[in-house]
């Protein structure tokens, strides 16, 4: 009972104590409180007379919490990201797929409109083997391989369609030049040159009757030592691009000359040593073209 009594005595004493009036100060601070918390952040007078209604991109989203807080109800693009992400990768997938499938597609059709040629004599050029070839229909590409010295060199004839392929095989030991050249299947399709480095005009197909393209170039001879190897043994040389990273252990070469005759002796200087190396020309399918200057930032 004792304990009771003392209880009451308290709360009553808290009663008591709350029930006095409070000061002036403390009116005001909660006065102000409430006042404050009834404030709209997004009312006309908190901004300035520039801004627009439309000014705000998720304006027509945009709602307050119970404290008058401006809360965006606007979907999130995460909302269902693990969905999200899952069909983005299904997509990439999907497209890699196909687009895996149409190479494999077309470089398949492409083997199949192909022949190799072997046994080529060294004096064959492509324009000879491939006009040999054009009796069995249109050829597409054709690509002389191999060393220009020796009997073992080989080809790729592409034509447009299969049946120029298969009639293709029926020249198997026809003579060109001193040896019969063999004729099977392919089994790999000619990697094609970049479109833009073909010739466009016949001004550049001109060119490309001037030019030679050397390989197996010594990393340590200049492009002067070049130019004057070329120069001496065929004749005036109006363009080269030397060519090389540090990658590859040798550099490739461009030579456009004055006359397509110098072009044609050029073809004689395979295996010719320039610097340490034997170097490898043949006929450009390319033309020199001159380098773009860009002009100078200011």
């Amino acid at each position: 009972m004792a304990a009771v009594a003392e209880v009451s005595v308290d709360v009553a004493a808290a009663i008591k104590l709350d029930s006095k009036p409070k000061s002036d100060s403390e009116f005001n601070v909660q006065k102000l409180v409430d006042m404050f918390t009834k404030l709209n952040p997004l009312a006309k007078e908190f901004f300035p007379s520039t801004y627009s209604h439309h000014d705000h991109p998720y304006q027509d989203y945009i709602q307050f919490s119970p404290n008058n807080f401006p809360v965006s109800n606007k979907p999130s693009a995460n909302d269902n990201y693990p969905n999200n992400r899952r069909r983005r990768n299904s997509f990439s997938q999907g497209r890699r797929r196909l687009n895996g499938r149409a190479n494999k597609a077309q470089r398949e059709d492409s083997i199949r409109r192909t022949v190799y040629v072997s046994d080529i004599d060294q004096h064959v050029t492509e324009e000879r083997l491939a006009a040999l070839f054009s009796s069995c229909g249109q050829v597409i590409d054709c690509r002389i391989c191999g060393d220009p010295h020796s009997v073992l060199r080989f080809a790729f004839v592409e034509f447009a369609d299969e049946q120029g392929a298969r009639t293709a095989l029926n020249l198997g030991g026809t003579v060109l030049g001193y040896y019969p050249v063999r004729v099977l299947p392919s089994k790999t399709a000619i990697l094609p040159v970049n479109p833009t480095f073909l010739p466009r005009s016949d001004d550049e197909r001109e060119m490309c009757t001037r030019t030679v393209y050397c390989t197996n170039i010594d990393k340590k001879v200049s492009q002067a030592e070049v130019k004057n190897f070329f120069e001496t043994a065929c004749g005036e040389v109006t363009r080269l691009r030397l060519l090389g990273d540090q990658v590859h252990s040798t550099r490739i070469a461009f030579v456009e000359f004055a006359m397509a005759e110098s072009a044609i002796i050029a073809l004689n200087c395979s295996g010719m040593l320039l610097g340490s190396q034997p170097i490898r020309v043949s006929p450009s399918k390319t033309p020199v073209r001159p380098r773009v200057t860009r002009p100078a930032s200011i």
